[in-house]
């Protein structure tokens, strides 16, 4: 009787703990002047190379006012150019406004890649957000700020674990979530900053893990199960990599 009632008083004193670590944590909304939607619309030439595809749709975060940081393959899914400015739409909030950017380097080394974009005249108000280069911990506590769907969604999670075998090497392996939604992260999301509990981006969102499940004539995209990851993300560090082009 007394090693399970100390069992549960050790149990209370954790979750005690790990609540009053969430509770402290920074408000990751105070951070969304500094993440931004990203669009870029094809012309179109594009559009008949791109099977009528009008255009499409990131997440970007700022480094600094002339600096954007997002995914790789969002990047080159809009056809961006280190060489040439292209017009791409950025939201914040409700507000949009069309600036010239262009590539300014490609970071990391393994499948997916940090792209930074440089705009070709500096966005009034914006903020560059601050970086952690330390490692993540087995279960600490994540937020993350992203632009599905066209509009802006804050998330929480966890970080699982660095990513292992050919597969995964060069990823940070998150589970997040809104409430009961595993699929927060959507279509749109690349390229979301993802933050510690004390506001820093240790993480750049990537892809998210799901499957298609069939139900008569209907199919359904369902996420991973609950306790495991499904998120792979770009960890931070890469920023201090040379760039891929070097």
């Amino acid at each position: 009787m007394q090693r399970g009632l100390l069992s549960i008083v050790v149990l209370v004193v954790l979750v005690a703990a790990s609540c009053r670590v969430e509770a402290g944590c920074v408000d990751p909304a105070t951070f969304g002047h500094s993440t931004v939607g990203i669009i870029r619309y094809f012309d179109d030439e594009e559009r008949k190379a791109q099977d009528g595809s009008f255009g499409v749709r990131g997440t970007g975060w700022f480094l600094s006012p002339t600096l954007i940081a997002t995914v790789e393959h969002v990047a080159a899914g809009m056809n961006l150019s280190d060489q040439r400015w292209k017009p791409i739409e950025i939201q914040a909030g409700k507000a949009r406004q069309s600036v010239p950017v262009r590539v300014q380097r490609i970071v990391g080394s393994s499948a997916e890649k940090i792209a930074v974009l440089e705009l070709q005249t500096a966005l009034a108000g914006a903020q560059g957000l601050e970086l952690r280069m330390e490692p993540l911990l087995s279960d600490e506590p994540l937020a993350s700020i992203a632009y599905p769907g066209d509009r802006q969604r804050i998330v929480g999670g966890r970080f699982v674990q660095y990513g292992e075998g050919d597969k995964f090497a060069g990823t940070a392996l998150l589970e997040m979530y809104d409430g009961k939604d595993r699929l927060a992260l959507d279509h749109g999301a690349s390229g979301a900053p993802v933050f510690d509990c004390g506001g820093r981006v240790v993480a750049v969102v990537s892809n998210l893990f799901t499957k298609t499940m069939q139900f008569m004539s209907q199919s359904m995209r369902v996420s991973t199960a609950w306790g495991s990851p499904n998120v792979a993300s770009v960890p931070i560090q890469v920023l201090a990599s040379p760039s891929h082009d070097e």
